[in-house]
């Protein structure tokens, strides 16, 4: 970053009088609910065995969600202007891990998505993409991956940290490198979610017409069963574009503030990073929708938790209650990425 960068930098200082107040009390809010369901959701996941890819990948992002939780207390301090060494922890450590448990989430979920779509399409066979090992092995190449493509991230912010007008900017902690790579990742992360977004469009709106097709074919309540399919294929998707698609919309021209001065005007900047952190905590929000998701379409944890809340053993068959209509009911139950297998 060169001298002008850095000069046009300091003399922006960041308005800082909504997200010190507002933000706080928003996380606060966001991180009591979402411990609850996601203690919840974890405890009632891990009592069930990974018999399919579909469960596999459900409790890895049970898991990432979880983390993400975690990571919101230092949010709230760092945001709090608690102190300085929680604000540079947050910029290190803190944000990096909430930035990779929310791309690990995305890709997951659009994994769940293709996952759904094998199942209707080839409902008596299962493809290599189907296999339990399989997607344990895709599981951790996701973590891996993800994971080594953020280090750097927190590596890279070596510099000693610049207190501008009593608040400490993320950004002047990282090495010009540490810039460059800061946007490069951020790319990465678009790319990611446009793409994991376009797969779960096409992966729903094909199971949409299978299921359509199943119910006309059985001569059932055809435009009641539609009205049921576009409800559950809307949670999944529109939920999925709700919290995420407003962040990376945003998030491009407030990186290139960071790290090119690509918006000169200080009042530009400053209603940039006020749409970055809203947004932001938009798709915060999806740690508190997923344990939602789950007990409204996954019927195998409805029932383990229901159980396990009523402190009575689960009543649960092999087959999972799958009887002679083995065909309809799996393409009934499979409209959804969180339906049971």
């Amino acid at each position: 970053m060169n001298t002008s960068q850095s000069n046009t930098s300091i003399k922006c200082s960041r308005d800082t009088s909504v997200t010190s107040v507002v933000f706080p009390c928003l996380y606060s809010l966001l991180f009591i609910v979402a411990l609850v369901l996601n203690s919840l959701a974890a405890w009632t996941f891990f009592r069930i065995p990974s018999t399919s890819t579909f469960v596999v990948f459900l409790k890895n992002v049970v898991v990432a969600d979880f983390l993400m939780t975690l990571t919101i207390p230092v949010r709230i301090l760092s945001d709090a202007g608690v102190a300085t060494q929680i604000r540079a922890f947050h910029c290190r450590y803190s944000a990096v891990l909430f930035y990779i448990t929310m791309y690990i989430s995305i890709i997951l979920l659009g994994l769940i998505s293709l996952d759904r779509y094998l199942k209707i399409v080839r409902p008596f066979g299962k493809s290599v993409l189907q296999r339990v090992r399989v997607g344990q092995m895709i599981s951790v190449t996701v973590w891996a991956v993800v994971f080594s493509l953020a280090l750097p991230n927190c590596i890279l912010s070596n510099q000693p940290p610049k207190i501008i007008k009593g608040k400490l900017k993320c950004s002047s902690m990282k090495s010009q490198l540490g810039l460059y790579w800061h946007e490069g990742f951020n790319y990465f992360g678009q790319v990611i979610f446009w793409c994991t977004l376009l797969l779960m469009v096409v992966c729903y709106t094909f199971i949409s017409k299978k299921v359509y097709e199943s119910y006309k074919a059985s001569k059932s309540s055809s435009q009641a069963a539609n009205r049921r399919i576009k409800a559950k294929v809307f949670v999944v998707v529109g939920v999925f574009f709700i919290c995420f698609a407003p962040y990376h919309f945003a998030r491009v021209p407030y990186t290139l503030t960071q790290t090119r001065n690509a918006v000169s005007h200080c009042q530009a900047q400053n209603a940039l990073y006020i749409a970055k952190e809203t947004t932001l905590w938009l798709s915060a929000s999806n740690v508190c929708l997923d344990p939602l998701i789950y007990v409204f379409l996954c019927e195998v944890f409805r029932k383990r938790l229901i159980a396990a809340l009523s402190r009575k053993a689960p009543h649960m068959s092999g087959t999972d209650s799958h009887t002679g209509t083995t065909t309809q009911l799996e393409l009934t139950q499979g409209v959804s990425g969180r339906l049971q297998d």
